[in-house]
C-alpha cells in the first residue's frame, strides 16, 4: 500500500507539472506564421532578431500602432496592466489587501478620472492612433491560448485595454520620476519650521564645488549657523542613537552629446536610463519601418524601445536625429496651505470666499477581502492630500494633474529631422519634465526641458507649502515653451546631464529645485567628454560603464589621516590599513577597499547629520528626515570647519568623530565571517533584479524567473550608476544615419514569459558592458498580421 501511495504522489506530481507546462506554453505569444488583426488596412510583418527584439513593417502608422499593441499585450500585457494600475491605485483587486496601502496612495489622486478627461481633450489624430493602438492590444490578448501566467498566480482574469490606459501608463512615469520630489517638500517644510533659518538654509542648499551645470557657475555653499543659532552640544546623547541616514540613488539618468565636427560627421549621444530594474525589462526593444507620408518613396525608420502600454517610442533614433531623456529634478508640483472655516469643515478660503470642497468617494476593489471606500476632498488646486508640520491641510497642485499633462506629441519626432525641431517638439510634449538631449545628422547638438513646467505667477518660495487662497500667488496655466531654456552647439561642442543641475539665473527660477543630483556624476561626464577632442561610440560607452570613485578619493584620504592619528596597536586600525591596500579608485566588485571607504563615508554622514535630525525630533518626533542629494556639500564644510557647536553630543572634537566612525563600520565588519578582509563591494553589490512576482514564490521558482546574483561593478556617484535592484534600465550611444555602428543595452529581457527564448535575452551584455549592437540583428522568425478580409500571401 505504501508503495502505491508513493506512486499514485508521484504519478500526481508529474501530472501536475506537465498541466503547468501546458498552461505556460498555452500563453506564449505567436512567434510565426500568418495572424489576422482585426482593423487592419494591409499585411504587417513583425520580425524578430535573436534576442526578441522586434521589427514592424507597415504600410502607415496606424497599422504600426495596432501591431504593436498585439505584440505588447503578448509579450507584457501583465507588466502593462501593473502600471495602469500602479497610477490608478488598483493593484489590490490583483493581489489583496497586502496592496491597499499603495492603492490608497495612489487612488487619492483619482487618476483614471483625470485621464479620462484628458484623452477627451486629445486631437482626433492622438485619440485614433490610441484606438488602434486599444484593439492591437485586446486582440493580442484573446488570442493567447491562456491568459498570461501573473493571472494564473494570482488566480485572476486581466481586464481588456482602454484607450485611457495608456494615458495611466505615461502617469505611472510621472510618480516614478516625481513623486519623490514632492514627498521631499513635506520633509523640508518641518525643516524649515524646526531648525533657526541660518541652519535650514545650510542643510538644503542647492549646489557647491562638485556643481557641473551646461550654463552658469558653481553654487556657492552657505555658511554653517552660528553658535548663537545653534548649538548641537546641548542635545541629550540618547536622542541620537536611533537616527539613521540613507543615501539611496533617485530615478534619473545621464545623457550626453558631441558634435559632428568632434565625431564622424553626425553628432554622437548617448543615454543611459537609471531606473529600478527588473525581469522582464520595463522597455521593450522596437523598430517600425513606415512609408513617409511627407515622401512616399521614402521609409521612416525608427529604432530604440518602447513603452508596453503606450505606442510610441521613447527614446532612440530614426536616421535623421538621436536623441534621449534624463530626469530633470525641478519642481514640478507645489503644497498648498487650505484654509478650513471655523464653523464648516467642508469650506476653504479663496481669496475672500468661503467655496465648498469637493468630495469624491473611490471604491477600492480587494481581491479575497472587502472593497473599501476612500473619500477625497478637493479644492480648485488639487485633492488635500497632507498636513503640514502645524496640522494645516495640504492640497497638492502637481503638473500630473493637470488638462494636458499627456499627449502623443512624442511621436513627432519619428518624422523630425533637425535637432532644433526635436527640441520644439519636446518641449510641448506631455511627458514627465525631462532633460532632452538630441543630436542630428547634420552634426547639431541640442539641450532643452522636454514635457510640462508650470506657469508660476507671484513671489513665493515654492519649495515649501504656501497659502495661495489669501496671496496673489500659484500656477496659471503651463509655461509657454518659448520661454524654455534652450542651449544648442555651445562653443565646446558637448552636452552632458546626470540629473544634477544643469542652468542658474531666471531660467533656474523657473524651474526650481526639486531634489538635484550631486554634481559628482555629471562633473565625471564633463571631465571625460573634455579629455578628448575625436570620439567615436566606443568612447561613449567607455564613459557608461565608467566606475571610477572620483567622489571617494578624498573620503579614502580622510579615512588614511584617521588612522594614522589612531594607535597603531588598534586591532581595527590593522584590519582596515590591510584593507585599504586593494584600492584601485574603482567601485569594483573584487574591492574590499572600495567597500570599506563607502562605509566610512556613510557613518561620518550619518553622525554629522544626526545632531540636526535630533533637534528636529524634539519638535516632531516622527520627522524622517526628506533626500538631502546635496548632503555631501554641507557635511565635508563641517569636516574642513569643525565648528564646536555643530558637533552631535557624544563626541569631544571632529577628530575623535572621525575616529569613531572609522572603528564602529570597522567593528561591523570584524563581527561577520572572515573579518574585514573577506568583504568586497561585489559582494554587497550583488544584482537582485527579479520578477514582480517571484517573492511571493518558493526559492526554486524564483530563481527560474528572477535574473542571476551577478556581482555588479559600479554605484550611486560615478557615471555606471548600480546599485542591488537599481541602474541603467538600458544604455544606447548611436550617430543618427550610422545606426549600424552604435551600441544598446538592457538587463532583464524582452519578453515578459519566462518560457520565451527571449527572457532574459540581452542580460548578459548589460551585466558584463558588452558592446551589443543598436540595431536589430537579420530576422530569425517573422509573424504575418493581415486584415481578416484579405488572404495572407503564402
Amino acid at each position: 500500500m505504501l508503495r502505491r501511495l508513493l506512486i499514485f504522489l508521484f504519478a500526481l506530481a508529474m501530472a501536475s507539472l506537465v498541466l503547468i507546462w501546458l498552461l505556460l506554453q498555452g500563453s506564449l505569444p505567436a512567434y510565426e506564421g500568418k495572424h489576422p488583426l482585426a482593423g487592419l488596412l494591409s499585411t504587417v510583418a513583425a520580425e524578430r532578431d535573436a534576442l526578441g527584439s522586434v521589427t514592424l513593417r507597415a504600410e502607415n502608422r496606424s497599422d504600426l500602432a495596432r501591431s504593436l499593441g498585439f505584440i505588447h499585450a503578448q509579450e507584457r500585457f501583465f507588466e502593462m496592466d501593473l502600471l495602469r494600475r500602479q497610477a490608478a491605485g488598483e493593484l489590490a483587486e490583483l493581489f489583496g489587501a497586502v496592496a491597499l496601502p499603495a492603492d490608497r496612495r495612489n487612488r487619492a489622486h483619482r487618476m483614471r478620472a483625470r485621464v479620462r478627461a484628458m484623452l477627451a481633450e486629445l486631437p482626433d489624430d492622438q485619440r485614433d492612433l490610441l484606438a488602434a493602438y486599444r484593439d492591437g492590444v485586446n486582440q493580442g490578448l484573446d488570442s493567447l491560448q491562456v491568459r498570461p501566467f501573473g493571472y494564473l498566480l494570482t488566480q485572476t482574469t486581466p481586464h481588456p485595454w482602454r484607450s485611457e490606459d495608456s494615458l495611466l501608463v505615461v502617469i505611472a512615469m510621472y510618480m516614478t520620476l516625481q513623486e519623490g520630489s514632492i514627498d521631499r517638500e513635506l520633509g523640508l517644510s518641518v525643516m524649515h519650521a524646526a531648525l533657526p533659518e541660518s541652519a535650514y538654509r545650510f542643510l538644503v542648499a542647492s549646489g557647491g564645488e562638485w556643481d557641473a551645470p551646461l550654463n552658469g557657475n558653481k553654487f556657492k555653499w552657505p555658511p554653517h549657523p552660528a553658535m548663537t543659532d545653534i548649538d548641537l552640544r546641548a542635545l541629550d546623547q540618547h536622542l541620537i542613537q536611533d537616527i539613521d541616514f540613507e543615501e539611496v540613488p533617485a530615478a534619473g539618468s545621464n545623457s550626453f552629446a558631441v558634435a559632428g565636427e568632434l565625431a564622424t560627421n553626425g553628432a554622437l549621444v548617448a543615454n543611459d536610463l537609471h531606473l529600478p530594474l527588473r525581469a522582464p525589462s520595463l522597455w521593450f526593444r522596437t523598430r517600425l519601418i513606415y512609408p513617409d507620408p511627407a515622401q512616399p518613396h521614402q521609409s521612416i525608420d525608427i529604432n530604440g524601445v518602447s513603452l508596453p502600454g503606450t505606442p510610441a517610442i521613447v527614446v532612440g533614433a530614426n536616421r535623421h536625429i538621436a536623441w534621449g531623456f534624463t530626469n530633470a529634478y525641478g519642481d514640478f508640483a507645489d503644497w498648498v496651505r487650505i484654509t478650513l472655516d471655523p464653523a464648516d469643515a467642508s469650506r476653504y478660503y479663496n481669496h475672500g470666499q468661503w467655496k465648498t470642497l469637493s468630495t469624491q468617494r473611490e471604491t477600492l476593489r480587494v481581491n479575497g477581502a472587502p472593497d473599501e471606500t476612500l473619500e477625497i476632498h478637493e479644492t480648485e488646486w488639487g485633492p488635500i492630500l497632507a498636513r503640514d508640520h502645524d496640522g494645516a491641510p495640504l492640497a497638492l497642485a502637481w503638473a500630473a494633474h493637470r488638462p494636458g499633462a499627456v499627449n502623443l506629441d512624442l511621436i513627432e519626432l519619428e518624422r523630425t529631422t533637425s535637432a532644433d525641431q526635436a527640441a520644439t517638439i519636446a518641449q510641448k510634449a506631455g511627458i514627465p519634465a525631462q532633460n532632452f538631449i538630441v543630436g542630428d545628422r547634420q552634426g547639431n547638438i541640442a539641450w532643452t526641458i522636454g514635457g510640462r513646467i508650470p506657469a508660476r505667477m507671484g513671489d513665493y518660495d515654492f519649495s515649501l507649502p504656501a497659502n495661495w487662497g489669501s496671496q496673489p500667488i500659484g500656477w496659471n496655466g503651463w509655461l509657454d515653451h518659448t520661454h524654455y531654456p534652450l542651449i544648442k552647439n555651445p562653443p565646446g561642442m558637448r552636452l552632458w546631464n546626470g540629473n544634477s543641475r544643469m542652468i542658474d539665473g531666471d531660467l533656474l527660477d523657473r524651474l526650481g529645485d526639486g531634489g538635484y543630483e550631486l554634481g559628482a556624476r555629471s562633473k565625471q561626464i564633463r571631465d571625460q567628454l573634455h579629455a578628448r577632442d575625436h570620439f567615436l561610440p566606443t568612447d561613449l560607452l567607455a564613459i557608461q560603464l565608467d566606475s571610477r570613485a572620483l567622489l571617494l578619493t578624498r573620503w579614502k584620504h580622510l579615512l588614511e589621516q584617521t588612522l594614522q592619528n589612531t594607535p597603531s596597536t588598534a586591532v581595527w586600525r590593522v584590519e582596515i590599513e590591510q584593507a585599504l591596500r586593494d584600492w584601485d579608485g574603482q567601485a569594483s566588485p573584487h574591492s574590499v577597499a572600495y567597500r570599506v571607504v563607502r562605509d566610512f563615508r556613510h557613518e561620518v554622514m550619518r553622525h554629522t547629520l544626526s545632531g540636526f535630525t535630533a533637534m528636529i525630533k524634539l519638535k516632531f518626533p516622527d520627522f524622517m528626515p526628506p533626500r538631502l542629494s546635496q548632503a555631501e556639500h554641507a557635511v565635508w564644510k563641517l569636516i574642513e570647519q569643525q565648528p564646536p557647536h555643530l558637533l552631535p553630543p557624544g563626541h569631544d572634537n571632529w577628530n575623535g568623530l572621525l575616529a569613531a566612525c572609522a572603528k564602529h563600520i570597522a567593528k561591523q565588519m570584524l563581527t561577520r565571517p572572515g573579518g574585514i578582509a573577506a568583504h568586497t563591494w561585489g559582494e554587497q553589490n550583488t544584482a537582485e533584479i527579479r520578477h514582480p512576482l517571484s517573492r511571493a514564490l518558493p526559492a526554486w521558482i524564483a530563481k527560474w524567473l528572477d535574473m542571476p546574483a551577478d556581482p555588479m561593478p559600479g554605484d550611486h556617484h560615478m557615471p555606471r550608476v548600480q546599485v542591488k535592484s537599481f541602474g541603467a534600465s538600458l544604455r544606447f550611444v548611436v550617430t543618427p544615419g550610422q545606426e549600424e555602428s552604435g551600441f544598446f543595452h538592457m538587463p532583464g529581457g524582452q519578453s515578459g514569459h519566462p518560457l520565451s527564448p527571449y527572457y532574459g535575452s540581452g542580460h548578459h551584455d548589460w551585466a558584463t558592458g558588452n558592446s551589443s549592437a543598436f540595431l536589430p540583428g537579420p530576422p530569425e522568425r517573422t509573424l504575418q498580421l493581415y486584415p481578416p478580409s484579405m488572404i495572407p500571401h503564402p
